[in-house]
């Protein structure tokens, strides 16, 4: 442990024109710190957890009332384990449902496509099949030169490329853009239905669904829009090589159905000194409705409740609140989010740090950061403390802290991330192949030692991660 510990050491830390020296952890708290993560090598308590929330209350689409199944759940378990504080914190949203869908290739030949409706996709008309003939564009950018009208009575086919596995899952955005905005240029043109390659690196015949965005207005679409797997996307387009007339039969029931409840799980493990102070750690409740959301985003809950966990059972609490959030409604916009720092806005400058785990249950690999300059040396001595377990200190002006953390990211809270390795995110995720059995319990283990070590040193040492109020306004 020594051999590495120096190995991932420097000795001046340098932060944009000022050097820093080098900031030793004082000896009680590394001391906690390993012990935290020697325990946490040993304890499978996040796998039982995300084990009891896909078994127990399974597929968790965002204001259904699975997910309110689910709400109930993480606060029985954050009561179960002795969390200081429980609060379920409920908002309204609207709320979209899947219904059935059946998409056929009746021309050149008859076959069944695998496909699934994306999230805000509207309804075949009178919940009849569409049949048409496809017209295909080879990407997104094609169909946004399409002309007004130019698509009526024909379906319209975008297709792409698979995204490149990566372990920074580099290619997701990109590629997400015809799941996002296509349907409003598939609309413009007058098509009947759009039809896109899934946004995934797998080559399973599993689809992907995922949420679109609204338009300008907040409107979402009125035509089917249906993603179909990449090896059926593969055959379309040797198909469309081939010269060969395509034509598809869609049937969706798709659709908007009111305003609905749902709500963020809040856990507290309340600070010794300085409880006001709020290290904001968590994950995701609510999952696509495809699998079970094992790893998008069951992982995360576990992962950082089981880290917590650990802490809370420290003989006293850290000098800081530990605050436990398990999100609803992300998949669909990131609702909960929004919720929360809306419903939080008066504390939120009492937020010191904040991070999410959302992207799956592989190894963390890497440590990045966005604090006050000052804070970097102490930031770098936590990730000397994970550096035993194969993660690298990365960047120390690294935007970011997940998906759920955005709303406050833009409210000033400092972020840290805990990058995993998402080489085969993107072949699990949204779709029915994101189920428990992909999570590997070792690779689990390693990210709630990260957590539990990163966690407590951030609440316990007394150091600020934001900038002074006159540098923020500078």
């Amino acid at each position: 442990m020594k051999a590495i510990l120096a190995a991932g050491s420097i000795a001046l830390i340098t932060a944009g024109a000022f050097a820093q020296e080098r900031y030793e952890l004082p000896a009680e708290q590394a001391e906690t710190a390993r012990m935290l993560i020697d325990q946490a090598l040993e304890s499978d308590l996040a796998w039982d957890i995300v084990e009891s929330l896909t078994t127990e209350v399974g597929p968790r689409l965002g204001g259904s009332e699975a997910e309110a199944r689910a709400r109930q759940w993480g606060a029985d378990l954050g009561e179960e384990l002795g969390f200081d504080r429980v609060v379920i914190e409920e908002f309204s949203m609207p709320y979209w449902e899947r219904g059935d869908m059946e998409i056929t290739m009746n021309a050149p030949y008859t076959q069944a496509l695998y496909g699934t409706a994306l999230g805000g996709s509207g309804r075949s008309p009178r919940l009849r099949p569409i049949s048409s003939d496809i017209v295909y564009f080879r990407t997104v950018d094609d169909l946004m030169a399409a002309e007004d009208g130019s698509l009526e009575g024909r379906i319209a086919f975008v297709d792409g490329e698979p995204i490149v596995r990566s372990i920074t899952g580099a290619g997701y955005g990109p590629a997400n853009i015809r799941r996002r905005v296509g349907w409003q240029h598939a609309e413009r043109a007058g098509a009947d239905a759009l039809v896109v390659r899934s946004v995934g690196s797998d080559i399973r015949r599993f689809p992907h669904t995922g949420m679109m965005s609204s338009d300008s207005a907040g409107d979402w679409a009125d035509i089917p829009v249906i993603a179909v797997s990449n090896p059926d996307a593969d055959h379309i387009r040797r198909l469309h090589e081939l010269g060969e007339d395509i034509n598809f039969t869609i049937r969706s029931t798709a659709g908007w159905r009111g305003e609905v409840t749902s709500g963020n799980v809040v856990l507290d493990i309340i600070g010794r000194e300085n409880p006001e102070e709020i290290v904001l750690i968590g994950g995701h409740l609510d999952s696509w409705d495809l699998g079970t959301g094992a790893v998008d985003d069951g992982a995360g809950v576990a992962i950082t409740v089981a880290a917590a966990e650990l802490i809370r059972r420290l003989p006293q609490r850290p000098r800081r609140t530990i605050r436990v959030v398990m999100f609803g409604a992300e998949e669909v916009g990131l609702l909960g989010a929004r919720a929360y720092a809306a419903q939080h806005a008066a504390e939120v400058p009492n937020h010191v740090l904040a991070t999410e785990s959302d992207f799956g249950a592989g190894r963390i690999w890497q440590f990045v950061s966005n604090v006050n300059e000052d804070a970097n040396p102490v930031i770098d001595a936590i990730g000397r403390e994970l550096a035993p377990l194969g993660i690298l200190r990365g960047g120390s002006n690294v935007p970011g802290g997940g998906p759920d953390i955005i709303p406050l990211a833009f409210a000033g809270v400092p972020t840290v991330r805990l990058n995993q390795d998402g080489t085969d995110y993107f072949d699990l995720h949204h779709t029915p192949d994101d189920t428990l059995d992909k999570i590997d319990p070792e690779q689990l283990r390693q990210n709630v030692a990260a957590w539990a070590a990163m966690v407590y040193l951030a609440a316990e040492l007394d150091v600020e991660f934001r900038p002074e109020p006159d540098a923020a306004s500078e």
